[in-house]
């Protein structure tokens, strides 16, 4: 198991963020667990840890692909890429979900898209990867090049493959598995705590 990964896992349990329950996802899916990286915000040291994992995979993408700017939709991503745009020194932008009918109306907000800009696109989790499209389709009709889709977590429900296929590039600091793997071992989380999230992602590779 990578030290990344295990930084990752222990950040999201101490956090608060990693969660157990029943939960209806974007997409609609019900989930036996649910990452909530709001929960960060209430724990600075382990939003330092999760930040300063993101801040290092962009620079390790950064050696050899342009990244122009960094961009994320809102809410979960837009809470954390400030502050790694910053530690990189690099723009970002939020998309809005709508338009709003007041004020800045447009859904990109934060700055300008320009023809051709390189963008990392950034979020929290992926699961089904609809909101990840949502997020990426009003930059691209502004222009931009989407360089590469890096989320903290890949929930391993296809999201990954969905966007592959359809060419862009994808990263995850971390799996769903290897979380679990790397929380079991430390006696973070119980076998059983274990077994449900195991089998929950088991069942959606098959579906």
């Amino acid at each position: 198991m990578s030290t990344k990964s295990s930084l990752i896992a222990n950040a999201l349990v101490h956090s608060g963020a990693l969660k157990f329950g029943t939960f209806k996802l974007k997409s609609g899916v019900m989930s036996s667990y649910y990452i909530d990286l709001t929960w960060l915000l209430s724990s600075p040291q382990d939003f330092k840890v999760v930040v300063d994992r993101v801040v290092e995979e962009i620079n390790d993408v950064m050696s050899s692909s342009r990244v122009d700017k960094l961009a994320t939709i809102e809410l979960k991503g837009a809470l954390l890429i400030p502050s790694i745009a910053n530690k990189l020194k690099l723009p970002c932008l939020v998309v809005r979900k709508e338009k709003k009918k007041y004020g800045v109306t447009s859904r990109v907000v934060g700055g300008e898209v320009k023809k051709g800009d390189h963008v990392l696109f950034f979020d929290d989790v992926v699961s089904s990867a609809k909101s990840k499209i949502e997020g990426i389709k009003p930059l691209e009709e502004l222009g931009a090049k989407i360089a590469i889709i890096l989320v903290v977590v890949d929930r391993e429900q296809g999201g990954k493959e969905t966007l592959e296929k359809m060419g862009y590039q994808f990263r995850a600091l971390t799996t769903v598995s290897e979380l679990v793997d790397t929380l079991f071992q430390s006696g973070e989380i119980t076998q059983a705590q274990a077994k449900i999230i195991l089998n929950y992602t088991k069942t959606m590779r098959a579906q």
